[in-house]
């Protein structure tokens, strides 16, 4: 559902008429977008976490679409909101020039999501950062270990509850 036209959000007025892209995945994925907006041309959908991958591979070879740069995959904490994280994925069409962020909420419960590696392998390293920092499954991640941290770490420190003061376990080097 779309703000309402005239609504100010964080960088001016809000557009309720939805670009080509949220039209399209609209008409494609009927009941799998939860939200979206188009804030100054600035597309953004809100999708269920289930129907990420299929709604990824239609932006992506769709022609009149063809997202086909990966930018960028992270996830916030909105502790304590629920639900409590959201990955949140950039795109870019270079033959188009548009960009799309698409956001997925994540239970605190249920911390996982299907990978995007199937769709563009560059989401491989991102992946592994958002799992090492928050602790959110990427389910079939072909190597899904730690990237930032030691594998002895405990926790996932970008967690807003993470104890600023907590001791890790000391590593040696190893002979």
């Amino acid at each position: 559902m779309a703000p309402a036209v005239g609504d100010a959000g964080p960088s001016g007025p809000a557009d309720d008429t939805p670009s080509l892209t949220i039209r399209r995945v609209l008409e494609n994925f009927p009941g799998d977008v939860l939200d979206w907006h188009n804030q100054l041309g600035d597309d953004s959908l809100i999708v269920k976490r289930g129907s990420i991958v299929p709604i990824c591979r239609f932006l992506k070879r769709e022609p009149g679409l063809h997202y086909n740069l990966f930018l960028d995959l992270t996830a916030v904490d909105h502790l304590p909101r629920e639900p409590r994280f959201e990955v949140v994925i950039h795109l870019y069409s270079v033959p188009h020039k548009h960009r799309l962020r698409i956001k997925i909420p994540i239970e605190e419960g249920d911390p996982a999501m299907e990978t995007l590696t199937s769709v563009w392998k560059g989401t491989d390293w991102f992946e592994r950062e958002v799992w090492d920092m928050y602790g959110i499954v990427f389910q079939g991640h072909p190597n899904l270990v730690r990237i930032l941290l030691y594998e002895e770490f405990e926790g996932h420190p970008l967690r807003k509850d993470y104890p600023i003061d907590r001791r890790q376990p000391l590593i040696g080097p190893k002979n």
